[in-house]
């Protein structure tokens, strides 16, 4: 049993998970009119949701406690039981959600492969999309993800998913994103965030990674979709209460959150540069698009779990994602003083 925290590293580069909300999201929080959102009568949630559809272009959405219910809703809301769903194999949908798909929903999942800058090719899907025969579950749905975890927090552009979206209408099938960092793709890319889920059937976005809200996603789609979704989200036990304290982060990280994701690109790309040139690290510079920076650990003596441990111990936190293999992400609170520090003590544990 969990009796204290640890403390976390004060340079904490594990995930954008680990931001804080600001003192505004603090202030909102504490003087937000509350309601029972269950009953639909949260004006702090009500507007956020509203908000919320209309920055991403969509009628309506709901708010839901995280990015994996956020997917979980959207699935079950597209398909029924039996029905299959397309998805990458390194989709966070795939690999990150404990197959809640499946197990809650009876939705059986098809993988394709990522490609490495995130997309999945079109001819993987026409391949992958089932016969009208008796034998097989029917394809109903494809997801994206964007930005890409594992495929080096890629973005997918607007032309690649319109034409996803219009090879899944021609076909009858939805197209759902993973939309969990969907505004860094955005910012990274200089595009209003409603060119890149203009032609989706539906998005789910986090709150709590890089907008710094504590906690919290939104879905959003069709209104016809977004009923089916807070169903989900009831039967999903998601059902919340007072639920504007959440809501009222949620609407400062939309309105004062999102172009300041320009600093965190930023600092990532700084963090890279400056690791790049360490013997014993490799960074593939081309792949650093948005805040994640995938580092190799090509240095005989040290695994990648030793060289987060050693990290660990000069209070710089990454994840150890794989056995020569580290991740960082920077988020709010990551300053660019933090990112020179961090450079030195990559330098530091590898000498």
């Amino acid at each position: 049993m969990r009796t204290q925290a640890p403390a976390p590293p004060r340079i904490d580069l594990r995930s954008d998970t680990f931001t804080q909300p600001t003192p505004a999201m603090r202030e909102a929080m504490a003087t937000a009119p509350l309601g029972d959102d269950v009953f639909g009568e949260d004006p702090t949630v009500c507007e956020l949701e509203a908000l919320a559809a209309e920055t991403l272009g969509k009628e309506a959405a709901v708010l839901v406690t995280s990015g994996t219910q956020g997917n979980l809703c959207s699935l079950l809301a597209h398909c029924g039981r039996g029905d299959e769903v397309i998805m990458g194999h390194l989709g966070h949908t795939f690999l990150y959600e404990q197959g809640g798909s499946a197990a809650l929903g009876g939705i059986h999942p098809r993988t394709v492969p990522n490609q490495d800058d995130g997309t999945l090719r079109l001819e993987d899907l026409a391949a992958a999309i089932r016969a009208d025969d008796p034998h097989f579950p029917v394809s109903r749905l494809i997801v994206l993800e964007n930005t890409h975890n594992r495929r080096y927090g890629s973005y997918l552009t607007p032309a690649y998913t319109d034409t996803v979206a219009a090879f899944a209408h021609e076909h009858n099938l939805k197209l759902h994103i993973d939309g969990a960092r969907i505004f860094n793709a955005a910012v990274a890319q200089g595009v209003d965030v409603k060119e890149l889920v203009r032609n989706a059937d539906s998005v789910t976005f986090c709150l709590s990674k890089g907008l710094s809200a504590p906690v919290g996603s939104v879905v959003c789609g069709s209104a016809d979709f977004i009923r089916r979704a807070r169903r989900a989200r009831k039967v999903l036990g998601g059902g919340m209460r007072q639920a504007g304290i959440i809501a009222a982060a949620g609407i400062v990280a939309l309105q004062q959150m999102v172009d300041r994701l320009a600093d965190d690109h930023a600092n990532a790309r700084r963090l890279a540069t400056g690791v790049a040139a360490i013997p014993g690290f490799a960074v593939d510079l081309s792949r650093v698009q948005t805040n994640i920076v995938y580092i190799d650990v090509v240095h005989s003596d040290f695994s990648a779990a030793d060289v987060a441990a050693r990290l660990r111990q000069h209070e710089v936190g990454v994840f150890d994602t794989g056995p020569r293999r580290l991740r960082a992400v920077t988020h709010y609170g990551i300053e660019a003083a933090d990112i020179e520090e961090a450079i030195q003590v990559f330098a530091t544990v590898m000498a």
